[in-house]
């Protein structure tokens, strides 16, 4: 293939982390498409194992994003109810403050759910196990999207 075309395919690649970063886009949607239009581009059985590989590493990722913080939560004591509230005001915030609406949002909803249940003092422990939630969340989906940009690259490379 024409290094042109892998060089337009791994930027939007890396824009995909970058949306991984800053919640904007799904980044990792958006390196398992790249990959994906790489793959057909391309035509050869490499490229599909490369999307292969980028597709079982991109459901793992997603996967673990939510599963690792969310029993971390509940283990924190952070009922369900609770969580759903963070979610429906962290999409509401992704509407309402761009780029960092998504996990302020969540933030603000866990804590307001928090006092209610609690009062402000016992809700900011909880509060506090959502921030660090958060912040696993986003570790767990750019590791598992740096790992699939890799093979992405091993895959331009050896094409």
């Amino acid at each position: 293939m024409d290094f042109l075309y892998d060089l337009i395919f791994l930027l939007v690649a890396a824009v995909g982390l970058v949306g991984i970063l800053v919640p904007v886009l799904p980044g990792t949607l958006v390196i398992l498409a790249s990959t994906l239009v790489w793959a057909i581009v391309l035509g050869e059985p490499a490229g599909w194992a490369v999307l292969a590989v980028v597709a079982v590493l991109s459901g793992l990722g997603m996967f673990l994003q939510y599963a690792v913080p969310g029993r971390r939560l509940k283990a924190a004591g952070v009922p369900g109810t609770t969580l759903l509230l963070g979610a429906v005001v962290g999409i509401v915030g992704f509407f309402v403050v761009p780029v960092i609406g998504l996990p302020l949002g969540f933030v603000l909803g866990v804590f307001l759910a928090e006092s209610r249940r609690l009062g402000p003092n016992a809700a900011r422990s909880s509060t506090w196990s959502a921030l660090k939630a958060v912040g696993l969340s986003m570790l767990i989906e750019f590791s598992f999207a740096l790992v699939s940009v890799t093979a992405l690259v091993v895959g331009t490379v050896t094409t």
